[in-house]
């Protein structure tokens, strides 16, 4: 191979790697949740973990080196993230469309978060009938899911709920993390903030 040929090639290499990272930024952007290796694949087209591993790596660097207020970070299970920098979050939460859950369901899962696993007639005794839908609407949204115990039904979170929420994936550190949380909710200058809004 000559040397021009050469160039040439790696020219190209070059711009296919540019244009497979691209599309892992767009699909990471459009998903708006955390996408593994193999979701990442399919977008980019490649097959090779090891690519994918790369340009997602890439990325993460990427963004790290820029001043901007997205971040992409590498989470458990060899999963990607895009999303907003803490620190921006509460200034523009106002902007957001809609909420993710209203009022109810999203009652209805702290309440299982902090207590999970917990048993769905529990959850009915508390929060009442009307959190069946709740429940089904948490469900579709991939945020709990319910597994037989016996005759009854146990519900947990799920791995998407941990991420969607920035939470550890470990039940002990995640109830230590909602309470942390729940506490800094009840703070009184907290709770003028939300009476101004």
């Amino acid at each position: 191979m000559t040397e021009s040929e050469q160039k040439l090639s790696e020219e190209i290499k070059q711009e296919k790697f540019t244009r497979q990272l691209a599309l892992l930024e767009a699909g990471l952007y459009v998903a708006g949740r955390p996408l593994d290796l193999k979701t990442l694949g399919n977008v980019t087209g490649t097959r090779s973990k090891k690519m994918v591993r790369k340009l997602a790596k890439t990325l993460v660097e990427n963004y790290k080196n820029r001043d901007t207020a997205l971040e992409v970070l590498e989470l458990e299970g060899e999963r990607f993230v895009m999303q907003l920098k803490t620190e921006y979050t509460a200034k523009v939460r106002k902007l957001s469309t809609r909420p993710l859950l209203s009022a109810g369901p999203l009652k209805t899962l702290s309440y299982i978060a902090f207590r999970q696993p917990i048993l769905q007639t529990q959850v009915i005794d508390v929060r009442g009938h009307h959190s069946y839908g709740h429940l089904k609407q948490l469900e579709e949204m991939e945020l709990i899911f319910r597994e037989g115990v016996g005759r009854k039904r146990a519900i947990r979170t799920t791995q998407f709920f941990a991420d969607f929420f920035c939470l550890s994936h470990e039940l002990r550190v995640m109830k230590r993390q909602l309470k942390t949380i729940f506490q800094e909710a009840d703070k009184p200058e907290v709770k003028a903030e939300k009476i101004q809004e």
